[in-house]
């Protein structure tokens, strides 16, 4: 069996042995370009998915404050404080965060309070901070409120996005704050 030696042999530049093996510098720069657009376009996607959800979990919690208020207190003149009750009878959705002082927080650190409208023998619901793309979401489409107020008042139903636009005006940190009224 002979060995292999490279000894007194010159490499021609187009050997097999003088090609390089591996990716150069500006192939290995590419595949970081490439791999950090899809990173970006990931985030981007992720980002838009998690916005939605929390649209329909508040959309969602409103909803099931609404069907829980009125099942309690079905045949009740609505009592002035409707949260404590709600607390006590553990009907508040468990995505709402409850303290142990008996107030109600969203997801996005505003107060949730529901109280009796004595104007109509209906009940508020108020959900504040809630940020502007969260807030046209739960609006567009919405039904079976007698109103809706924000920066405006909705009174027709379903809910146009050019009237959920109109009503959640409110871009800063400090969201939008929405009072449902119900009868």
């Amino acid at each position: 069996m002979e060995a292999f030696s490279l000894k007194n042999k010159t490499l021609r530049a187009d050997s097999q042995l003088a090609r390089q093996r591996g990716a150069s510098l500006l192939e290995g720069i590419a595949y970081l370009g490439i791999a950090a657009l899809v990173v970006l376009g990931a985030v981007s996607l992720l980002t838009g998915a998690f916005s939605s959800a929390k649209s329909n979990q508040a959309n969602e919690e409103v909803i099931a404050l609404r069907t829980a208020i009125r099942k309690l207190y079905i045949g009740q003149v609505y009592p002035t404080d409707i949260l404590p009750g709600l607390v006590a009878a553990n009907a508040v959705p468990g995505t709402l965060i409850k303290a142990s002082d008996g107030t109600v927080t969203n997801s996005w650190g505003g107060a949730v309070t529901a109280a009796a409208d004595s104007s109509s023998n209906g009940f508020t619901l108020v959900y504040h901070a809630v940020p502007q793309d969260v807030c046209v979401n739960m609006l567009s489409g919405a039904n079976g409120w007698v109103t809706i107020a924000g920066s405006t008042t909705i009174s027709t139903f379903p809910v146009t996005t050019a009237a959920a636009t109109d009503t959640c005006a409110v871009t800063t940190n400090a969201g939008n704050t929405l009072t449902f009224k119900a009868v």
